[in-house]
């Protein structure tokens, strides 16, 4: 297995928390209640703090006394490998519920078989990060059913969400060729096995909810080699403004 091929597994796993930790971020101060905006905050943090450890392992293939904040901050949009999914706009609070949902039950499937990889490091990262996604999950699912279930204008824009984001759930498990080499190894997670549970999972809670599922079989990728959405420059405009405009600053 080649280094090059880990550091990029690393990056696919990594920055999803990332851009998702991010757009969370934007959120601080404008949730729909104080509760909930310290809810959303915590998770922000959850996702990053999960973020630095993979960042940390992944500079040490990158030699050059390179560090988690270049990973973090010091690429080009198109060396950032996550999902369409996570980069989508806040544009209402269902649809960052929506958002959070459909990742959640994704990322803590993931997890759960990340902790048996044969990377002692890995296996660790995924093992202290579970609790926190099982809870990230638990919380988006239950706002999904209030919202779904609850008010006529509720309902309607959760509807809404999960009518438009469902189109970037399939790239959740389309696997790339350093995936492949990865998993070969051990050292990866076959994504695709769990693929039917995810939909059996997520599906039943929409039903639950008193959602429509979509039966759109149009699905967008392209995030995981590179290819962004228009939102993902203006995200990283923010994200990396700090680094850049004061370049080796530290704290």
């Amino acid at each position: 297995m080649e280094n090059q091929a880990l550091y990029k597994y690393i990056l696919g796993i990594a920055d999803n928390s990332l851009i998702l930790g991010q757009r969370l971020g934007e959120l601080c101060g404008h949730g729909p209640s104080l509760e909930t905006d310290i809810a959303l905050t915590n998770i922000s943090l959850d996702l990053i703090g999960q973020t630095r450890s993979y960042y940390q392992y992944a500079a040490k293939f990158l030699g050059e006394n390179k560090t988690e904040d270049d990973v973090a901050f010091l690429r080009l949009e198109n060396e950032y490998l996550n999902v369409l999914l996570v980069e989508q706009p806040n544009t209402h609070f269902g649809y960052v519920m929506a958002r959070q949902y459909l990742f959640d039950v994704f990322h803590l499937m993931l997890m759960e078989e990340l902790q048996h990889s044969k990377d002692i490091t890995l296996a660790a990262i995924a093992r202290k990060g579970i609790k926190e996604v099982s809870y990230h999950k638990r919380f988006s699912g239950d706002w999904i059913k209030r919202l779904g279930d609850g008010t006529e204008e509720s309902h309607a824009k959760m509807q809404e969400a999960i009518n438009d984001l469902w189109r970037f759930t399939e790239e959740l498990f389309q696997m790339t060729e350093d995936d492949r080499l990865v998993t070969g190894e051990g050292v990866g997670i076959d994504i695709s096995k769990f693929k039917e549970a995810y939909y059996d999972e997520v599906t039943a809670l929409l039903r639950e909810a008193t959602l429509t599922i979509p039966e759109s079989k149009f699905f967008i990728s392209g995030g995981k080699e590179g290819r962004h959405s228009e939102h993902m420059g203006y995200l990283l405009a923010d994200l990396q403004y700090m680094q850049r405009t004061y370049p080796n600053m530290s704290w």
